[in-house]
């Protein structure tokens, strides 16, 4: 990114302006990228426990910390400067997690799932991915409905709605 800002100030030093452009359209553009990978590694973390959740059908405080945290951060990476738009809008995330991220949350998920009993290719039999799915996108969806400040309160009664949450709401293992 260094290179493309000194080739801006050239351009824009030697009156070049549509290669001036043309470099900030190059910016944004990784820009986004750069922001996408960063939604998509939070998400894939909410689906690896949301996984774990159904497989093993219980709940950890470790679990639950790691879920909320995912969708408080995709909260916040989400939402463009302008405080008004999104890099991802609520109707695009059932189509982004089914091709770019279930695969390798599953994958990734047979390294933790009953301590690893499992390897990638038992899990993608046993997972049921419409579960997960709808489960992540009940979640991503309080993201556009509550305030940074509201959404930890409303993640925990969403927590206690999966397998085992009663139990930890209780303290019970």
């Amino acid at each position: 990114m260094t290179q493309e800002l000194i080739d801006l100030k050239n351009s824009i030093l030697e009156g070049r302006y549509a290669d001036a452009l043309a470099i900030v359209d190059e910016l944004e553009g990784m820009s986004k990228k750069a922001i996408l990978r960063q939604i998509k590694s939070f998400l894939r973390i909410l689906l690896i426990h949301l996984i774990k959740n159904q497989l093993e059908q219980r709940l950890t405080n470790s679990w639950a910390a790691s879920i909320r945290n995912a969708i408080r951060e995709i909260k916040e990476v989400n939402l463009k400067d302008n405080e008004k738009s999104y890099y991802v809008n609520l109707n695009e995330w059932q189509n982004f997690i089914e091709e770019e991220v279930i695969e390798d949350a599953i994958a990734d998920a047979s390294d933790e799932v009953m301590n690893g009993a499992y390897n990638q290719f038992q899990l993608t039999e046993m997972v049921d991915r419409k579960q997960i799915i709808q489960t992540a996108l009940k979640f991503l969806a309080l993201t556009y409905s509550y305030s940074a400040k509201e959404l930890p309160a409303v993640i925990a009664e969403t927590l206690i709605q999966l397998s085992g949450g009663e139990d930890w709401k209780a303290g019970r293992r």
